[in-house]
């Protein structure tokens, strides 16, 4: 019993080490993510199309990419929804918005919200582990506590059938 208890509370001790380390922020790892970059999928068929060329499309085209005919609240709607898209464009094909690009940032990363440290605090330290996610202000932190949470719940589910 003794043995346990020193191995959890070295357990404890490294993954609160290693959860305090400093993290590159995302922003400067990743450069500027340009509109004709993003694609995104049109029609029936799923043809692509970048966003650059999606703010500058006329009506017909749109009409005959997508190959379904638009009422006229719909060309409307699509000439509101293109002018804004034009405003979230600089010149040089970056986003403005610097929501846009995250959004677009998570979307390129796809899974990196993985956090190691997350998982080891909720594992090894279930609730209290969680709570020091939120706590932790640096980095990627939806992730980590997204993570802390998942550890915890594991670790649940391991000392519940350890207990059974």
């Amino acid at each position: 019993m003794k043995k346990t208890f020193i191995l959890f509370l070295l357990f404890a001790v490294v993954s609160a080490a290693y959860s305090s380390t400093n993290s590159i922020p995302l922003s400067s790892t990743n450069p500027s993510i340009k509109a004709t970059e993003v694609y995104v999928p049109i029609g029936k068929n799923g043809q692509l199309i970048s966003l650059m060329d999606l703010s500058q499309i006329s009506v017909k085209d749109f009409e005959n990419l997508s190959g379904k005919k638009m009422k006229m609240m719909e060309k409307v709607n699509f000439k509101m929804k293109q002018r804004e898209l034009k405003k979230n464009i600089n010149y040089d094909g970056s986003f403005s918005k610097k929501r846009v690009e995250k959004y677009f940032n998570k979307a390129a990363l796809a899974g990196g919200a993985f956090s190691l440290s997350g998982l080891a605090l909720g594992l090894f330290l279930s609730l209290i582990g969680v709570l020091i996610a939120y706590l932790i202000t640096t980095g990627d932190k939806k992730g980590r506590i997204t993570w802390a949470w998942i550890g915890a719940a594991i670790s649940l589910i391991l000392w519940g059938a350890l207990f059974i």
